[in-house]
Order: structure tokens, then C-alpha cells, then sequence
């Protein structure tokens, strides 16, 4: 019983320490990789399209067959000497085949350039699927690391208002300021709680999201890591867009799936022009019957199939005369195909130009509000300190304290905001300039 209880236990604090460990965001990445659905249906896609490939090579190798038949006949039935006698007869064959195409206009080749050129096609999908979860997931992640920071600041705030409220106790008791400007702190303090409430419900939200995001079972006990986050500098550098752009139409698994779609069509086209050719194939292969009529004696087993046994070759020739134009078909839709995929590939470059000068437009804009907002709160600090300076002698009434103290509350935020926006913006930009997300 103490051994049973012992196990309980270990595996007890075995599971709580699995819910407290907090997640990096490479842990993240890594995990959601390996765990996400649409992922694997993507890596099932793969799979198929590589099996497809190893079949189309196979095909060009020769079918082998063989077969084995039992049959009776009972009642009248023509002999070799064209009468007819009421005889009840079984037959056994035995036979083995062989087939092999010699040429087909290069129908077997060009498929398999097709499937092959699918094949890739589906490793890029599936590389643009994995790129799609890793931005999700850096996204939601930054978005949780934004509200902790939200209620570290939101908390601090509070600890100030305690302090603040301590010493106008004081000042309330030895008659020194009015009551009403201490019952105005305390409602400032109640404002800052709520809103601190508040913050913990977006932290928790954000938890939730990326939680199902990795598509936990359940969220709770999840929680991240914070990071050291390296120092953002108000004149960090910004890759140009072109340069980006430059290196991601090489390199962008969208970019290569369109290029191999565009090239399996080209593909597909001289599979169908390969109908106008004539197509040759070889076949070989033997066969030897045994005949026994029933209540007769007849050569034995053994003797029947030395006498027996027929061999054959045989070259089979097939010429497309007429079939209803559907060569003509297949040829001009393969065309229309291909100018398709031009069209698809041509939109995917622009598309991909597009987001990247997005990207570089709202990490700019970042850049240029986390600048603006540093400057804010430099400013907004030191005209609060010099506000809480005349508030502490008496100058300024709490009013005007609390309206100080409510700018510095927001310029912070705003800082905070501005701070995780850039480093998103700066990421997505890095992230299609070929740099892994990390923190």
C-alpha cells in the first residue's frame, strides 16, 4: 500500500511540475510543428505524392503473371475429330506471362517528370504550411509576453498609488491636506486595480490562444518563459523591402511550389502529346494444360505437361488513327494549363513583393513609433517627477497629480506596445529575408 501510495505521489508532482514548466518560444515552434493537423495532412500529402513518383518508375518495368485454372465439362461436347460424345472431362492449366512496353512516345518518362516535379511541389507546401504555424505561434507568443509586460506596469502603477496614499494618510491626519484628496486617491487606486483586472484577463486570453494554437488539451497551468530581450534601439536598421524581396522569390517555399507546378504542367503536356505517337510492346510467356477425361485412362500428369507445353512471343503494335480528337483535347488543355500556372506563378511573385513591402512599411512605421514613444516617456517621467514634487510641498492639488501620473501610465504602455509591434514587424521582415525566428 506505502509503494502504491509512493508511485501516486511521484507521479502526482511528476504531472504539476509538467504544468508549471513554462515554454520557450523555440519549444513552442517546436512542439506545434510536430503536433499541428494541418501540418500532418500536409506531410500525408507528401507521402502520397512520393509514393505516386515510385510507381510511375516502376511502371516502366515488365508485368509478370501467372495462372492456374480447374474447370469440368459434363454432357455431349466436340472432340478433335469434330464429333461430339457425351463425356464428362476436367482440365487443368497452368500458364505464365510476361508484358513489357517498348515505347510509347515517352508517355512513361514524362509521367514520371510530372509526379516528380509534383512531389517537390508538395515538400514546398508542406514547408509553407510549417513557416505559416511558426508566424502564428511567434505572434501569439510576443502577445503574451506584451501583456505580462501590460501588468508589470499596470502593477507598479499600483504600488506607487499604495505609497502615495500612505503618505497623504498622514498628511490627512495631521491636518495638513483635506480628506477629499485622500478619498480621490483611493478612487484612483480602484481604477488601477480594475484595470490591472483587466490586463490579467488579456494575459489569460493570450495564454488561451496560443494554447490552442498547439492545440494543447487544455491551457491550463500553460504559461512562457519571458526572454532576454536583446536591446532595441531607437536607430535600429531596417532591411530595404527589394533587397528582401530579392532573395525571398528564390527562396520562399510558395515561390518553388508555383515554379514546380508550372514545370509538372509542362510536364503533363508532353505526356499528352505522347498519345499521337504509336506505342509498341513485347509480350512472352508459356502455358501447359492437363486433360483428363473422367473414368478414362489417359497419360499420367507427368506426361501431359512434357507433351503439352506451349510457348509464345509476340510484338503488338497500336496506332492512333482516330479517337474522337481527344489527343487534340488533351494537348490544348495541357496548353491553357500551363498559361494558368504562368498566370498562378506571376501572382505568387506579386503577392509575395506585396507582403514584403507591407512587412517593411509597418516595421518602419514601428521603428519610427517606438522612437517617438521613448521620447514621450523621457518627457512625460520628468514632468511627472516635477509635478510629484509640487504635490508632495502642496503646490498642485491631487487632480492635477492624478492626470500627471495617468499620461505616464499611457506613454509607458504605449512604449511597451510600440517595443513588442517593432520586434514582430523587425522578426516577420527577418523571417522572409531566410532569418529563424528567435528571441
Amino acid at each position: 500500500m506505502r509503494k502504491i501510495f509512493t508511485l501516486l505521489l511521484v507521479g502526482t508532482l511528476f504531472i504539476q511540475a509538467q504544468a508549471q514548466e513554462k515554454w520557450s518560444l523555440q519549444k513552442c515552434i517546436d512542439y506545434a510543428l510536430a503536433n499541428n493537423i494541418t501540418i500532418k495532412q500536409y506531410e500525408v500529402s507528401t507521402e502520397y505524392q512520393q509514393n505516386e513518383l515510385k510507381q510511375a518508375k516502376n511502371n516502366r518495368l515488365p508485368n509478370l503473371n501467372a495462372s492456374v485454372s480447374q474447370s469440368l465439362s459434363f454432357g455431349r461436347s466436340q472432340q478433335s475429330d469434330g464429333t461430339y460424345k457425351a463425356l464428362n472431362t476436367s482440365t487443368t492449366d497452368f500458364s505464365i506471362g510476361a508484358s513489357a512496353t517498348l515505347f510509347n512516345g515517352g508517355r512513361l518518362n514524362n509521367n514520371i517528370v510530372n509526379l516528380d516535379y509534383t512531389f517537390k511541389k508538395s515538400i514546398e507546401d508542406l514547408q509553407k504550411a510549417k513557416d505559416d504555424v511558426t508566424l502564428n505561434i511567434a505572434s501569439g507568443f510576443l502577445e503574451i509576453l506584451f501583456a505580462k509586460e501590460l501588468i508589470k506596469a499596470a502593477e507598479a502603477q499600483i504600488d506607487q498609488t499604495q505609497k502615495q496614499v500612505e503618505r497623504t494618510k498622514q498628511l490627512v491626519d495631521a491636518g495638513k491636506v483635506a480628506e477629499g484628496t485622500l478619498l480621490e486617491l483611493y478612487a484612483q487606486e480602484a481604477r488601477e486595480e480594475l484595470d490591472l483586472v483587466t490586463k490579467q484577463n488579456s494575459l489569460q486570453i493570450a495564454l488561451m490562444n496560443l494554447s490552442q494554437l498547439l492545440e494543447l488539451d487544455s491551457y491550463s497551468g500553460f504559461d512562457v518563459e519571458i526572454p532576454e530581450l536583446p536591446e532595441i534601439k531607437a536607430q535600429s536598421s531596417v532591411t530595404n523591402a527589394s533587397s528582401v524581396y530579392e532573395k525571398a522569390v528564390l527562396n520562399r517555399p510558395e515561390i518553388r511550389s508555383a515554379d514546380y507546378q508550372l514545370k509538372s504542367a509542362e510536364a503533363q503536356l508532353k505526356v499528352a502529346k505522347s498519345g499521337l505517337y504509336p506505342s509498341l510492346s513485347a509480350s512472352a510467356g508459356f502455358g501447359d494444360p492437363y486433360y483428363n477425361v473422367l473414368n478414362v485412362t489417359e497419360d499420367d500428369f507427368g506426361t501431359q505437361l512434357k507433351n503439352n507445353t506451349s510457348k509464345y512471343l509476340g510484338l503488338s503494335l497500336d496506332i492512333p488513327i482516330f479517337n474522337k480528337f481527344q489527343n487534340r483535347t488533351n494537348i490544348e488543355n495541357s496548353k491553357l494549363q500551363i498559361r494558368n500556372y504562368q498566370l498562378q506563378l506571376e501572382s505568387t511573385k506579386k503577392e509575395l513583393r506585396k507582403q514584403i513591402e507591407q512587412a517593411y512599411t509597418n516595421a518602419v512605421a514601428a521603428q519610427k513609433k517606438f522612437s517617438a514613444n521613448m521620447v514621450a516617456v523621457k518627457s512625460m517621467t520628468e514632468s511627472f517627477r516635477y509635478i510629484e514634487e509640487k504635490y508632495s510641498v502642496g503646490k498642485v492639488n491631487s487632480v492635477e497629480y492624478n492626470d500627471a501620473k495617468s499620461k505616464l501610465a499611457i506613454a509607458e504602455s504605449d512604449l511597451i506596445q510600440a517595443k513588442y509591434e517593432f520586434i514582430f514587424r523587425s522578426k516577420i521582415l527577418d523571417f522572409y529575408n531566410g532569418i529563424p525566428i528567435q528571441l
